[in-house]
C-alpha cells in the first residue's frame, strides 16, 4: 500500500495532467482564440524560465542576455523555413527554386545545437566574472545579437533588418500543416481542433519535456555540483569540483532550451521580427525566476505563468483607470505600472518567491 503522501501526489498530478489537457478545449469553445494564442505564449516564456532557471536558479550565474539564444533559434528556423534565403541569394535559388523550407523537425535539433555553441561561446569569456559584472557581459551580449540581427540586412540581406521576415512554415504533424484546422471524426461525432488549440499541444509536449530533463539535471550529480557552486564557489573549487566546466555546461544546457523555443516562437507566429527580442524581454524571465523562487522549477513555472498572463489581465483593468485619469495616462503606461506594483508586493510579502525551493535560503534562516 503507496504513503498518503505518494497517492496525493499522484492525484494532484493527474488532475493537473487532465487540465492542461482540458483546457484548450474549453478556451475554444469561448469562441475567440484570443486567450488560446496568450495561453500558448505563456507556455514558452515557461520553457524560457525553466531553462534560465538552469544558470541562475541552480549554478547562480545571473545571465541578463538569454534572450539572444531565443533570438538564434528563432531566424534559425525562421531562414530555414521560408523563401527568405531563395529570393535573397541567387546560388539559393538555383538549388531551392521555391525556397529551402527544411523540416521543423530537422531545424530544432539545428537550433539546439547552433544555441548550445552560442552559449558556450557566450559562458568561455565571463567564467571569472561574478554578479554585477557577468550581468553587465551578458546583457551586453543579448543586446549585440539583436542589433546585429537588426542590422544585418546590408550589404547582404540576411536577417531582413527592422521588417523581418515572415511566411515561415508552420509545424507538419503526420503530413498535417498546423497552420491549419484538424477536424477528427468518430462516426456522427466531428470535432475540428483550431490552429492554435493544436499548438497549444504540440509547445505542451516540449515543455513537458524541458521540466523533466530540467528535475533529473537538477537531482543528478551535476546539478549538486552547481548548487554547490551557487552556495559557495571557493568552497566548492576546495572539495574538487571543476567550476570552469560545470559552468560552461550549464551556459549551454540552458541555452539549448532557449533556442528550441525560439523554434517553437517563429512557428507559432508564422514569423520573426527583432522587437521580440529586446532586453525588456530577458529582464522579465529573469524576473518569472527570481518571483516564483530561485532554483524551484515548480515556483519558476509559477512564476512564469503570472508574469506572463498578468499583463493581459490588468489590460482589462487599465481601460477604466484610462478614463478615471480622463485620459491623462495611457493604458499601456497605467499597464506597465500596475504590474510593478504587483511585483513589489509579492517581493516585500514573499521575499524569497511565491514558491522558493526548500533548501534556498536556509543559512539565512538560522
Amino acid at each position: 500500500m503507496k504513503p498518503a503522501s505518494q497517492s496525493s501526489k499522484l492525484i494532484v498530478f493527474a488532475l493537473s495532467a487532465l487540465g492542461l489537457l482540458v483546457l484548450p478545449l474549453l478556451l475554444q469553445a469561448t469562441g475567440s482564440n484570443s486567450w488560446l494564442r496568450i495561453v500558448d505564449v505563456a507556455l514558452l516564456y515557461v520553457m524560457l524560465a525553466v531553462g534560465l532557471n538552469i544558470v541562475v536558479g541552480f549554478a547562480g550565474l545571473l545571465d541578463l542576455g538569454f534572450i539572444a539564444f531565443f533570438a538564434v533559434g528563432a531566424y534559425l528556423y525562421s531562414l530555414l523555413a521560408s523563401s527568405h534565403l531563395a529570393d535573397n541569394f541567387p546560388a539559393i535559388a538555383a538549388m531551392f527554386p521555391n525556397g529551402i523550407h527544411l523540416s521543423f523537425w530537422i531545424v530544432i535539433f539545428l537550433a539546439a545545437l547552433l544555441a548550445g555553441i552560442t552559449g558556450l561561446m557566450l559562458g568561455y569569456p565571463v567564467l571569472k566574472l561574478r554578479g554585477d559584472y557577468l550581468a553587465i557581459v551578458t546583457l551586453g551580449f543579448g543586446e549585440i545579437v539583436r542589433i546585429f540581427m537588426l542590422n544585418l540586412d546590408r550589404p547582404i540581406n540576411i536577417t531582413n533588418g527592422p521588417k523581418g521576415i515572415s511566411g515561415v512554415d508552420a509545424v507538419k504533424v503526420f503530413g498535417h500543416d498546423m497552420a491549419q484546422r484538424l477536424t477528427v471524426s468518430f462516426g456522427d461525432w466531428h470535432y475540428t481542433f483550431e490552429s492554435v488549440t493544436l499548438y497549444y499541444y504540440l509547445i505542451l509536449i516540449f515543455v513537458t519535456l524541458t521540466v523533466v530533463i530540467a528535475y533529473r539535471m537538477g537531482d543528478s550529480r551535476i546539478g549538486r555540483a552547481w548548487m554547490a557552486i551557487r552556495e559557495d564557489e571557493i568552497a566548492a573549487k576546495a572539495m574538487g569540483i571543476n567550476t570552469r566546466n560545470l559552468k560552461l555546461v550549464a551556459f549551454g544546457s540552458s541555452a539549448t532550451f532557449g533556442g528550441i523555443a525560439g523554434v517553437l516562437f517563429a512557428s507559432l507566429m508564422r514569423g520573426v521580427y527583432p522587437e521580440s527580442f529586446v532586453l525588456m524581454e530577458s529582464v522579465m524571465i529573469v524576473a518569472m525566476v527570481v518571483l516564483g523562487g530561485l532554483g524551484h522549477i515548480p515556483g519558476v513555472i509559477l512564476g512564469a505563468l503570472l508574469l506572463a498572463g498578468l499583463p493581459e489581465l490588468l489590460r482589462h483593468l487599465a481601460g477604466p483607470l484610462h478614463h478615471l485619469t480622463d485620459g491623462r495616462l495611457a493604458p499601456e503606461i497605467l499597464r506597465q505600472l500596475l504590474i510593478a506594483l504587483a511585483m513589489i508586493a509579492v517581493m516585500l510579502l514573499r521575499p524569497r518567491g511565491l514558491w522558493p525551493a526548500p533548501e534556498h535560503g536556509k543559512s539565512l534562516s538560522k
